[in-house]
């Protein structure tokens, strides 16, 4: 059996919790027997999958204590290698204990020394295809799908959009749970003061996903992202992407991409809303192309081959048992 650790696994709301949802299911159709738990649970375990170093580090150490012998795979979050370990108080100890290292896409790379990217694999998320969803045609719809959290800039969209010309009709839909309280309460005034921004609270993903297959665009501001979860969904929807210049979009969409903006700049992300929503100089077209060629990218086999690669390696052993 090999134990799924998450801290808040089996929400399904945030994005970690969407990765170990996803995780488990791989690993299941592989043929693994699986515990999902927030935390090291006693059991009989052949490895232990972790995610995110710093919130994980308890489990990581108590399962080394408990299976010496099995292999440990720890995936690496954002808010692990953003701005830098140190920063984020990743304990070294906990990462030298793992067997493997898993990032989400290959800039994160660059934040591991020599002997980390050794042990290290890149495995993007992915999603099945998004069948596209018939746009508002009264306006041009943007979504935003972040939690409202410092690190996300979540309200940045809403700022852009008050820079747009009086004969725009971009509004942003902006879904998102509130687990900041002042971010909250200026979601609500925006809501009621900006006419082109909407805050819809939190959504359950299918509603979320909906959201996103009709809009126009998908907008990430967000300072750090390990892999972005809705960079890979957008991608499986069709959906072009605008994003804040940050390495985890970078190692998703690449380096040429047409759509980044600098981290935090309004006038910025203003102007690429406005270029994509009047197609300045073929611009919108040429965002939807290049997330159409990243399709294949976010292909649910290659994950799973991935995942089927590294638990071989690691002579990780099919259950003979369903999942748990």
């Amino acid at each position: 059996m090999i134990l799924l650790v998450s801290p808040a696994a089996q929400a399904a709301a945030h994005g970690n919790d969407v990765t170990a949802l996803r995780w488990r299911s791989i690993l299941t159709e592989l043929g693994f027997d699986v515990r999902m738990a927030n935390d090291y649970e006693r059991g009989d375990y052949t490895a232990l999958i972790a995610l995110h170093a710093r919130k994980s580090a308890d489990a990581v150490r108590a399962f080394h204590a408990a299976h010496p012998g099995a292999p440990i795979v720890l995936a690496l979050t954002g808010t692990d290698l953003y701005p830098d370990l140190v920063t984020s108080g990743v304990d070294p100890d906990v990462l030298a204990l793992a067997s493997r290292i898993v990032v989400l896409q290959p800039h994160a790379l660059a934040q591991l020394d020599a002997a980390q990217r050794a042990r290290t694999t890149v495995i993007v998320q992915s999603m099945p295809g998004i069948p596209r969803r018939i746009p508002r045609d009264d306006v041009f719809e943007v979504a935003v799908l972040a939690h409202l959290r410092p690190v996300k800039d979540p309200l940045r969209a809403a700022e852009a959009s008050r820079l747009l010309p009086a004969k725009s009709r971009v509004v942003v839909s902006h879904a998102g749970a509130p687990l900041d309280e002042n971010l909250a309460r200026l979601a609500r005034e925006e809501s009621t003061r900006n006419p082109r921004y909407r805050w819809l609270g939190e959504q359950q993903r299918p509603e979320a996903l909906r959201l996103l297959a009709r809009s126009r665009l998908l907008v990430l501001t967000s300072h750090d992202e390990g892999g972005a979860n809705v960079v890979s969904e957008a991608i499986a929807a069709g959906v072009p992407v605008l994003s804040s210049d940050i390495p985890g979009s970078r190692g998703l969409l690449g380096d040429d991409y047409p759509g980044y903006f600098p981290v935090g700049d309004t006038e910025g992300l203003a102007d690429a809303l406005l270029a994509a929503e009047t197609d300045r100089d073929g611009y919108h077209q040429r965002l939807r192309r290049r997330c159409e060629d990243l399709h294949e990218l976010v292909d649910p086999r290659r994950e799973r081959a991935a995942w089927s690669t590294l638990l071989t390696e690691l002579s990780v052993s099919v259950a003979k048992t369903a999942a748990s």
